[in-house]
């Protein structure tokens, strides 16, 4: 775990809510200068706390608004690597293996049950896939990456 300050902190989780604000305005939040944030940022940066800085943006307006968790089956472990070729389809988001009755839960969006009726299809084509359940998220009230700890 990385040795972080309250000030740190406090600008991890400012810019994990919103990266847009300059330097200078951080600096105003943090009682620092703009130049002081832009360091702070570049170490947070190179020490890979900070791991991108990205829009997150709304699947409904770009025309994917049904969001589902894919659960997959597989016949052994080695099939990861296979799996992990999924990445390269911009229907899914996330990718993570999993303790429990499936070996590996897919985060993807698509644009309705048919799109991802396709996908499934796509997905069991990869050789040692036994099973898929998929659960189709209704509403979604929180979405975002992991927030500092309190020091």
């Amino acid at each position: 775990m990385a040795d972080l300050d309250d000030r740190d902190r406090k600008l991890l989780t400012l810019l994990a809510a919103d990266a847009t604000p300059s330097y200078a305005e951080l600096g105003r939040q943090l009682n620092l200068s703009a130049p002081a944030v832009h360091e702070r940022v570049k170490r947070l940066k190179r020490d890979g706390l900070i791991k991108s800085i990205a829009a997150r943006l709304d699947g409904a307006r770009i025309g994917r608004p049904l969001l589902a968790f894919v659960h997959v089956d597989t016949n052994n472990w080695t099939i990861t690597r296979q799996v992990l070729g999924l990445a390269e389809l911009s229907e899914v988001e996330e990718i993570h293996t999993i303790t429990g009755k499936s070996a590996m839960l897919l985060k993807v969006r698509v644009r309705d049950t048919q799109a991802l009726e396709q996908l499934l299809a796509r997905i069991h084509q990869i050789e040692g896939i036994t099973n898929t359940t998929s659960d189709i998220a209704l509403t979604s009230y929180l979405e975002r990456g992991p927030l500092p700890q309190e020091g």
